[in-house]
């Protein structure tokens, strides 16, 4: 079981590196192209859009030629396209290639879920879906902390800035860890033992997926995967403005916030511990609390709120995105793809807005709409 851990692992580090690999370093890129915040959060929302709109072509691909093939197909070129990126030429050329970058990107996210319950055993699973996801948050931590670290290193060093643009440089050395993750990928990803290619179409999927909304349990979940991803990405889209004008804080300490995601890391592997209603309940719960903590003037409860937002989102994020497999009880796969399209639709759509805005509407929307139901799981669980 390692090879197939590890090999997850270096998918989640590669694919969320390369997808937020912007995110930290937004208020650098407004100013360097005199862009606006929400202008700015566009090179966050258009890969994830571009992601969410290629998460059903992506698994079909994957019924026809393998899920393995897909997911080092999509590490390999996203991670390659993301070796261009920092060398684009305007904001809109960087806004389009991280858009061209969110459809490669699509077959990990795709796929990885589905992989996994086809080669574990029921017993394994949670575990290794928890793995996942905390690779997912490892790797969404990398892509924050590389490009913030260096830009540090040549606020602290002025003579390094006489050649290239600073950002640059900081989302090459990015990119370049995760093309190292890709090719680990490629290296120890195991041959599927139990995948049977079967021939799909885009229509006969989308019919698949629309089924799935007759569940109320799985509405329930695609629901709470708009929300709160759309609401987490606009959270730390935004939280680096407001730490740099606030409170004073440099780009490199603004990037160390980050390290939060550690926090995640801790919930999601551990998440699959527990009965899932009720924990989806109690860090659901978390999470709103969490987004009224943040609204505070004082630095200290603004970073305790955003450790306790992300443990809680990450610990969501993971319970869901496993039970949504359990949950269906036919076409397991385009279950995961309705989950993820409406996750990644979440963090497109929502994710520019300003966060104080949207986590307060976000706040009454979880509490009005969710609590009740996960209530009532939890209930009868």
């Amino acid at each position: 079981m390692l090879r197939p851990l590890l090999a997850m692992l270096a998918a989640g580090l590669a694919t969320f590196n390369s997808l937020y690999a912007t995110q930290a370093i937004l208020p650098v890129l407004a100013d360097y192209f005199s862009l606006t915040p929400s202008q700015a959060s566009w090179t966050v929302s258009a890969a994830t859009g571009a992601l969410a709109l290629a998460i059903v072509p992506a698994s079909v691909l994957s019924e026809q030629f393998g899920r393995g093939r897909v997911i080092i197909v999509s590490a390999v070129c996203s991670t390659v396209v993301g070796l261009l990126l920092p060398w684009a030429p305007s904001a809109w050329w960087l806004i389009i290639g991280r858009g061209i970058q969110g459809v490669f990107l699509a077959g990990v996210p795709a796929v990885a879920m589905t992989w996994l319950s086809e080669e574990l055993s029921a017993r394994q699973l949670s575990r290794a879906m928890g793995v996942y996801v905390a690779g997912t948050s490892i790797g969404g931590l990398s892509g924050r902390l590389i490009p913030s670290g260096i830009l540090e290193l040549f606020t602290m060093n002025p003579s390094w800035g006489s050649g290239v643009a600073p950002w640059r440089v900081a989302m090459a050395a990015s990119a370049a860890f995760a093309f190292v993750c890709a090719l680990l990928i490629a290296m120890i990803l195991p041959p599927q033992k139990n995948f049977h290619p079967k021939r799909l179409t885009l229509g006969g999927e989308f019919r698949a997926m629309a089924s799935h909304w007759a569940n109320r349990q799985l509405a329930l979940l695609f629901f709470l995967g708009f929300v709160l991803m759309g609401s987490f990405v606009s959270m730390y889209n935004f939280i680096g403005f407001r730490l740099t004008q606030e409170f004073g804080l440099s780009e490199g300490v603004v990037g160390a916030i980050f390290l939060l995601y550690l926090a995640g890391t801790f919930t999601s592997a551990r998440a699959g511990r527990w009965p899932p209603a009720r924990a989806l309940l109690l860090s659901s719960m978390a999470y709103v609390l969490s987004t009224v903590v943040i609204q505070s003037h004082h630095l200290a409860l603004v970073v305790a709120g955003l450790l306790g937002f992300t443990a809680a989102f990450f610990a969501a994020h993971a319970i869901a995105s496993s039970w949504v497999g359990k949950l269906a009880t036919h076409d397991r796969a385009e279950a995961s793809s309705t989950y993820l399209l409406c996750y990644y639709a979440g963090s497109s759509l929502l994710g520019w807005s300003h966060w104080s805005t949207w986590l307060v509407v976000a706040s009454v929307v979880i509490a009005a709409a969710l609590f009740p139901g996960l209530s009532r799981l939890a209930s009868v669980e």
